[in-house]
């Protein structure tokens, strides 16, 4: 199966390195530089190209959708802080025809962990005595604040309890690859839930195992359908 890599940083040199376990050959990448408004992203260029991953920036994702569904190449995007234009890539995407896979985290433990926030947030639900937190801390260099994961947990608690106020807050300092941390607050007790990651290589991982399940499909998905067959 042939990759290619759309944003070759950290995340792309990454990806480029496990393509093999996961049966990928890597034929094209793309930085930024070569890559400008999605000028890179052509046709040509991309034939024989099974599935793009896209880990660029958030000025560049939704053109990149727009291009590579125009090109006819199914897409898994870990790009974040974009999503205010998420209604501008799914019509792309339908209109290209093609299939796209979307996530602020690739990581196969982030996912169960949205699972089990969501759960709590809807147990919590009569019991307003409880105040609710969301908060994370990332790398230094990491640029959006909050991230495109806290900003999905707060959207999981508020479809489960959508009356509940969750407060929200994000540290940015040092090499942290991510911590999220979601706390329910009583005079009585405190429920606290937390996932930490060790490295970016789960994210690389989740990520190459979206690319793999989305060639042949069409339509707009997310990690939770690869993972748990929710579509």
């Amino acid at each position: 199966m042939n990759l290619a890599i759309i944003g070759y940083g950290k995340m792309g040199r990454l990806v480029e390195q496990l393509a093999p376990e996961y049966g990928f050959d890597v034929s094209l990448r793309l930085d930024i530089a070569e890559n400008e408004n999605g000028q890179g992203i052509t046709r040509e260029r991309f034939r024989g190209v099974d599935v793009a991953v896209d880990f660029s920036v958030p000025s560049a994702v939704v053109t990149d959708i727009e291009r590579l569904s125009s090109a006819g190449v199914n897409t898994v995007v870990g790009t974040t802080g974009w999503t205010e234009e998420m209604g501008r890539a799914k019509a792309a995407v339908e209109k290209g025809g093609i299939g796209l896979v979307w996530s602020p985290n690739f990581s196969i433990g982030v996912n169960i962990f949205l699972r089990l926030v969501a759960e709590a947030s809807r147990r919590a639900a009569p019991y307003k005595e409880y105040g609710a937190w969301a908060w994370e801390i990332h790398h230094s260099t990491k640029k959006d604040a909050p991230s495109g994961t806290l900003l999905k947990l707060v959207e999981e608690m508020k479809k489960a309890d959508p009356k509940r106020h969750v407060d929200v807050s994000s540290n940015r300092s040092g090499a942290h690859p991510g911590t999220h941390e979601i706390g329910f607050d009583s005079p009585a007790d405190t429920i606290t839930l937390r996932h930490t990651a060790r490295s970016r290589e789960g994210f690389a991982r989740g990520a190459l195992t979206a690319a793999k399940w989305v060639i042949g499909k069409k339509g707009w998905f997310e990690f939770g359908d690869v993972l748990f067959d929710e579509q």
